[in-house]
């Protein structure tokens, strides 16, 4: 490169005055900029981008950013490992697409690396919903636009990932603020009860293939409720009782009979294949986790005695009432993904803060637990907001350093994939995200995202519609 040097300011400076309608009218930091180096002097032309609009920087970034093969040091940065202590004035050093180091002083590995001044932002983890729709609902009033679920109530063979829509808007949205990994779920229809397998793909690829992580990540059974509103009529909540005990029943029926195909299989007395009971032998032996839906106290209490007597080991997601269990979950060794803390208390007399308590009441004690969204297609355009759900929960009991793992290293943990990310550590895939500010908090906001040592293009359709938009009225 010749010593040359390509100057970034890849932050934003706060809101002031006002705009069109009312609104903040945001201008770009008045800073020095970070710098891009060859890490071997700042001689030659260097170009200054301090003033440009947020989207020209992240196109930029992609353009210019480092590439994948090339070993870049990002410096004098608040790194956050998750795994370990944070570390102020912090260095990460990546080659490709994993990270090789991280530490205060890494000039001596560094050598001839690509050399990024972040000025004292904060880099973490990238972040992971651990529950989501996204990729299989689009506008949920649109029919054509959604493929959450199989017809019929047991399709343990169905695979998420086959169904992804790569194109979806969906992904721009979350990408933008820090979410670059999602663990996608598949739902059930009216009676159902076993939605299929789950996948991990990343929040970028032109194929379904190309963004599988990981799958299957596990089987979901969709645990019945008995729960009904006071004010329902005595005729539909008959019926709606009677449609959860026959979904009680089938759940029984369905594992009885992949019992008795798996014991078909190893006496060699089986006549054909049955593809759903295939995808159930991982679950019955152990290889595969359950993850098990269920949210209030019953359905929790029932799940936990059915893993038991069953011998499966399962992960409780929703798991509002968890903090009801802590004893009998954390005895169970069960990890729990929690539905994000938005939502009202179950129980009128229970206080305006049981959901956003939750979280540090399963943390002291001691129990494996992520926070995600609760998987509706309503909530496949909201997946940005899994930072601001793991802040409220920081802001009502949980440490900083918790909440931050409750969306990195803790749903790697709990969806098996800890050993590749997570948590920025030698060897791991570098897939970091960069704030201004404190990542938890609402008003700080990203300025640079790397998906396998890949620089993420931040732009969406949110982006898209402000420019326009502003274009036209200012």
């Amino acid at each position: 490169m010749n010593g040359s040097t390509r100057t970034l300011d890849i932050a934003q400076a706060p809101c002031t005055g006002h705009g069109a309608q009312g609104r903040p009218k945001c201008e770009p930091a008045e800073r020095e900029p970070a710098v891009w180096s060859n890490g071997r002097g700042n001689s030659g032309a260097s170009v200054s981008m301090s003033r440009a609009p947020l989207l020209a920087i992240c196109v930029v970034l992609a353009i210019f950013g480092p590439a994948a093969a090339a070993t870049t040091l990002f410096t004098n940065a608040r790194i956050h490992p998750v795994s370990s202590p944070a570390i102020e004035n912090g260095q990460l050093l990546i080659d490709g697409d994993k990270i090789v180091a991280v530490g205060t002083d890494l000039a001596a590995q560094a050598g001839d690396a690509a050399v990024v001044d972040l000025q004292g932002q904060w880099l973490t983890p990238a972040f992971m919903t651990a529950n989501t729709v996204m990729g299989l609902s689009e506008i949920e009033t649109v029919r054509g636009s959604v493929d959450v679920a199989e017809i019929g109530a047991v399709n343990p063979n169905a695979r998420a990932e086959v169904a992804i829509n790569a194109d979806s808007e969906n992904w721009g949205v979350a990408r933008a603020n820090g979410v670059l990994y999602a663990h996608v779920v598949p739902q059930v229809g009216q009676g159902g009860v076993i939605s299929g397998s789950s996948a991990l793909v990343q929040l970028s690829g032109w194929t379904w293939e190309q963004m599988t992580v990981q799958a299957p990540v596990g089987t979901h059974l969709m645990w019945p409720s008995t729960r009904l509103p006071p004010w329902l009529p005595a005729p539909m909540r008959d019926e709606a009782l009677k449609g959860s005990a026959a979904a009680r029943e089938a759940i029984d029926r369905a594992f009885d009979d992949a019992a008795a195909y798996a014991a078909a299989k190893r006496a060699g007395t089986l006549e054909g294949v049955d593809a759903r009971w295939e995808a159930m032998l991982a679950v019955l032996d152990g290889r595969q986790r359950l993850f098990v839906h269920a949210v209030d106290l019953k359905q929790i209490r029932e799940a936990i005695d059915f893993a038991a007597e069953r011998k499966l080991k399962i992960t409780l997601v929703g798991a509002q009432d968890a903090w009801r269990l802590r004893d009998e979950i954390k005895a169970a060794d069960i990890g729990v993904i929690l539905h994000g803390p938005f939502g009202l208390p179950l129980r009128r007399h229970e206080a305006y803060d049981a959901n956003y308590r939750n979280a540090a009441q399963l943390a002291q004690a001691g129990i494996r637990f992520a926070i995600a969204s609760d998987g509706t297609t309503f909530a496949a355009s909201l997946e940005r907001n899994l930072a601001h759900a793991a802040g409220h929960a920081v802001g009502f009991g949980l440490t900083f350093e918790q909440g931050l793992a409750a969306i990195t290293l803790a749903p790697a943990q709990l969806l098996g994939v800890d050993d590749r990310l997570g948590s920025l550590e030698p060897g791991k895939l570098a897939s970091f995200v960069v704030f201004n500010g404190d990542p938890l908090e609402v008003r700080s906001q990203l300025t640079a995202a790397y998906l396998n040592g890949e620089p993420v293009d931040l732009s969406s359709r949110h982006t898209r519609l402000r420019d326009k938009f502003q274009q036209k009225y200012e």
